[in-house]
Formats: structure tokens, C-alpha cells, sequence
């Protein structure tokens, strides 16, 4: 699972520390010897020939003994090309991921001097977008789908008559479905183009494993989930008698956390354009809640 980190070791993968940081990541040519370390775990191979021997040249390559071929490790990476010392990309990094809420890009313009708002800006999404790994697993067990809505104050309205963004949510619940205590697992989120839509169908199929048990209102479109591979529970009479938090309390629970991250760390400055990029931020850090070590989350 997403929050279970029980591979790297800090000290040996990832400094524990910011002092440590500071003491592993002196200047550009440590930073471009860790990005190695963690492209080629087992040492050098070239992507043409597949040579394991090379050597490191002036210009920050790796070229390949065999055929010539010169690599630059941050290759395919959000700092191919840069021009910005990787000494500096580190360091945005390791504030982004040092700190439980994350930091707004008016925060990382400031630590960090960074010549314009734009600028950090951009970072911020560039960081976002490496939260997401292509091939991550699937939520599995009983997983809770459900939506809501994210967005400014739209006074007089409700749900989907306002301007108001649908949030798809999807996380694991443990336990019994009216344990007194919620233990939720991993999360995933995604945005509907309209409200109680049949995007959310191929949400959780896309999200959950086949064999999981999926828990939703009552709405009749997620029934054929009982037929492709789930086990369906739905909760009747969730869309009027019972309130949200009583019959799905894991969704309800992330929407109030990630309304709250966004009004706190971002103060309600995200553009509907870029929310997806900022659900990735809340579901990285969601999903790695429980790790001990800040530097686990530098290393991931």
C-alpha cells in the first residue's frame, strides 16, 4: 500500500534531516550522483546498447565506453533541461515534502528567492505532477466511492447548481461499516466534467481492483459494478434521509480534509484548470500519512 514504506532506510536512501540534507546535497555534481544512484540502482546501463560501463564526463553525461553514447540522468525528468541548479530543485523539494500541509508557491518564491511568483509556481506543478506514479496499485478490500464538490462559496446554492467543481473520492475503509472508529486506507480523486455522472462508474473501475468490495449510494448507474468483477453494497436512501457522514464516512471524512488543505495551505486559490494537479499533491500526502520520516517522502 501507498502509506506502507518499508524499503528505503533513512540515512542510507534519503537524509532523515534538513541538516543531513544540507550535508548530502552540497553542491550540483551531489545531486546529479543521487538522481543516478536512483536511476540505475544497479549501476550504469546505456538505453541504446545496454553497456554497463561508462564514465562521467565534464558536462554532467554519462557516456557509454561502448557506443559512445552520452546520457544525461535528469533525461525524461522534471529537471531535463533546466537551468536552474539542481542544488535549488532539491531544496524546493525537500520544503515541499518537509512539510506536513505542503507550501503554497507564494511560500516557496520567498525561502527559496525565486526570481518570480510565476516561477514557483510552476515548480509547485511540475512537483506535483512526479506525485503520481503511473503504475501505482489499485485501492482493494471495501473501498467507499462517493463525490463532492470543491470550490469557492456559492451562497443560496447546493451541490451541483453551483459553479462548484465535482470531486470523485474513492478510499479504503477498514473495519465493520458502523464501527464507531474510521480507519481509512488509500485514496484516489479525479474531477467530473458534471455531477452524478456515469464518470464516476468508470472512476471505480479504474481505481479499484477487481474482487474489492464497493460501497456507494444508491444511485442505480453503479449496479453493473456487480456484474464486471465487484461485490456492490449500496446504501438506500443515502441521496436523501441519511447524511453523508453516516452511511459513507470515508468519502465524506477526505472531502473535509481536502477543503480545509486547500482553504489553509492554498487559501482557496486553485484554478479549476489546475485542480487535478493539487488532488495528486493531497492524495500523495494522504496515502503517506503514516510515515515516520519526512525524508521518505523527499526520496518517493
Amino acid at each position: 500500500m501507498d502509506f506502507v514504506d518499508d524499503g528505503p532506510t533513512g540515512g542510507v536512501d534519503y537524509p532523515r534531516t534538513y541538516q543531513e540534507f544540507r550535508e548530502w546535497f552540497p553542491d550540483d555534481a551531489s545531486c546529479a550522483q543521487y538522481l543516478a544512484s536512483l536511476r540505475w540502482p544497479e549501476g550504469f546501463r546505456c538505453p541504446v546498447c545496454d553497456g554497463d560501463k561508462a564514465w562521467h564526463t565534464s558536462t554532467q553525461h554519462w557516456k557509454c565506453a561502448a557506443c559512445a553514447r552520452r546520457t544525461s540522468v535528469t533525461a525524461g525528468t522534471i529537471f531535463h533541461r533546466t537551468r536552474t541548479p539542481l542544488s535549488t530543485w532539491f531544496a524546493a523539494i525537500w520544503l515541499v515534502t518537509s512539510q506536513k500541509n505542503g507550501v503554497s508557491a507564494q511560500n516557496l518564491h520567498d525561502m527559496l528567492g525565486l526570481g518570480s511568483y510565476e516561477t514557483a509556481w510552476a515548480w509547485l506543478h511540475k512537483l506535483r505532477r512526479a506525485m503520481v506514479r503511473p503504475d501505482r496499485e489499485l485501492l482493494s478490500g471495501v473501498v467507499e466511492v462517493d463525490e463532492s464538490f470543491i470550490g469557492g462559496r456559492a451562497t443560496g446554492k447546493l451541490g451541483g447548481s453551483t459553479d462548484k467543481v465535482p470531486v470523485m473520492i474513492a478510499v479504503e475503509r477498514f473495519g465493520t461499516q458502523w464501527d464507531r472508529k474510521l480507519v481509512l486506507g488509500r485514496v484516489r480523486l479525479g474531477i467530473a466534467t458534471a455531477p452524478a455522472s456515469l464518470q464516476s462508474v468508470d472512476f471505480a473501475r479504474t481505481t479499484v481492483e477487481k474482487g474489492s468490495l464497493i460501497r456507494t449510494d444508491g444511485a442505480r448507474m453503479f449496479r453493473v459494478l456487480g456484474d464486471e468483477g465487484y461485490t456492490h453494497e449500496y446504501i438506500a436512501g443515502h441521496t436523501s434521509s441519511e447524511p453523508g457522514h453516516v452511511t459513507l464516512p470515508g468519502p465524506h471524512r477526505i472531502a473535509s480534509l481536502l477543503k480545509r488543505w486547500t482553504a489553509g495551505t492554498h487559501h482557496y486559490r486553485v484554478e479549476r484548470d489546475h485542480l487535478p494537479y493539487y488532488l495528486d499533491e493531497f492524495a500523495f500526502r494522504f496515502n503517506r500519512r503514516r510515515s515516520k520520516a519526512r525524508g521518505m517522502l523527499f526520496y518517493r
